[in-house]
């Protein structure tokens, strides 16, 4: 049995790797659920329109609340 330089045999630094991977996997698929939700709530580009598009749904959105 080999250790690494943090003190791990063979079998931790594989479990380790494999939680440290399942980490990984889990927080990059939310980060992209939340990229997909916060593109569909805001274009990160401007359409056609430019801008100015953003403003009349944001006067729509105001007339729902008022």
């Amino acid at each position: 049995m080999a250790v690494g330089t943090r003190g791990f045999n063979d079998n931790e630094a594989q479990e380790f790797h494999r939680y440290f991977v399942q980490g990984f996997v889990i927080f990059t698929g939310i980060a992209v659920v939340a990229h997909i939700l916060a593109w569909m709530w805001r274009p990160w580009f401007p359409g056609p329109k430019g801008y100015s598009m953003l403003e009349q749904g944001i006067q729509v959105a105001q007339t729902f609340i008022a």
